[in-house]
């Protein structure tokens, strides 16, 4: 044979590559590059953008050397799900489609905020929540979707006007929420941790602002332990322990930001999560937000989805994605 065609099992693999990030703001530029792995010449490479059951070629992404792809500038209707893969030889052979990666690009002012209410990141499972959406100009025409560990986008079940309301929470909907208009346009997305344990920490679910007091509080499922000393962890070192289940930071700075946790001696541990911080004055950055989303409790897969898709893949050769618009 002219050509040494691959099986299956061979290790050609298409890797794809970002740069310089997933988050960014709409005019900045981004970079996808694609490689195979074990082989570097001869191939053809196209990239991909995953749709509902497919993945539609980028019409201008073929590309016969060079295995790279500029968005210039990125503008929000890219954001998405992408894939690519490559191909060679006659007959041709083409690679396996990479791995996922989720581009998400922000406005420097969303067009809507989620308000969570109890206005906390983590909840006790049956207990209650509200989440609404505040658009800019009004509030109609608003949904709130959610992606939650099983690896779906859904919208929330009861909804009043731009109000979702969940009278008895379970694990399950453990997510990351977020606003979205019938056009498209969408708000931050946010954390939502619901523990079936004793112990949560009463921690922000917005970025809290650089000079501002902050307090972080062990909460309790029942009524509150006679004793109620907690140690304070952050990033996984003890941080502090308090004899009044709180710790306050007087003047957060960024140095603040990080994983948070307590822990009761008696009732056990909250789940950890993010605490983003922001400057005086400065919006949400994406890579703060990037963090506070990528530090949701382990069992979440969040590390491919980010605020608005379900990824799974059908075989060897198919990617199912639902694309922040169109679940």
């Amino acid at each position: 044979m002219i050509f040494s065609m691959f099986s299956l099992s061979d290790v050609a693999q298409a890797l794809l590559s970002v740069s310089p990030q997933s988050w960014l703001t709409e005019g900045e530029s981004v970079t996808l590059s694609c490689e195979v792995t074990g082989s570097s010449t001869g191939w053809t490479f196209s990239w991909y953008r995953a749709a509902l059951y497919r993945q539609e070629l980028l019409s201008d992404s073929r590309r016969e050397a060079g295995g790279s792809y500029t968005l210039s500038p990125a503008a929000l209707n890219h954001t998405g799900v992408y894939v690519c893969r490559a191909e060679r030889g006659e007959p041709a052979y083409q690679t396996q489609y990479s791995t996922a990666q989720t581009l998400w690009i922000t406005g420097s002012s969303p067009p809507a905020s989620l308000i969570i209410s109890p206005s906390r990141t983590q909840h006790f499972t049956a207990g209650s929540l509200s989440l609404s959406c505040e658009g800019q100009s009004d509030s109609t025409g608003w949904r709130v979707r959610r992606y939650t560990h099983s690896g779906e986008v859904s919208d929330c079940s009861s909804v009043t006007g731009s109000t979702c309301s969940i009278s008895s929470l379970h694990t399950s909907l453990t997510g990351v929420y977020w606003c979205q208009s019938e056009s498209g346009g969408g708000s931050d997305p946010l954390n939502i941790t619901v523990h079936n344990g004793d112990v949560i920490l009463d921690i922000p679910v917005h970025p809290v602002t650089e000079g501002d007091s902050l307090t972080l509080r062990c909460l309790f499922r029942s009524t509150k332990p006679s004793n109620l000393t907690a140690d304070f962890y952050k990033d996984g070192s003890l941080l502090q322990t308090q004899t009044t289940g709180e710790m306050i930071i007087r003047t957060v700075s960024k140095s603040d930001e990080g994983l948070y946790h307590c822990k009761h001696p008696e009732r056990g541990e909250s789940p950890q999560s993010w605490l983003s911080v922001r400057g005086s004055g400065a919006p949400v950055s994406a890579l703060s937000l990037l963090s506070s989303l990528m530090a949701v409790s382990p069992y979440l897969l969040v590390t491919i989805v980010l605020g608005g898709k379900c990824y799974r893949a059908r075989g060897k050769n198919s990617v199912f994605l639902c694309v922040y618009s169109k679940c």
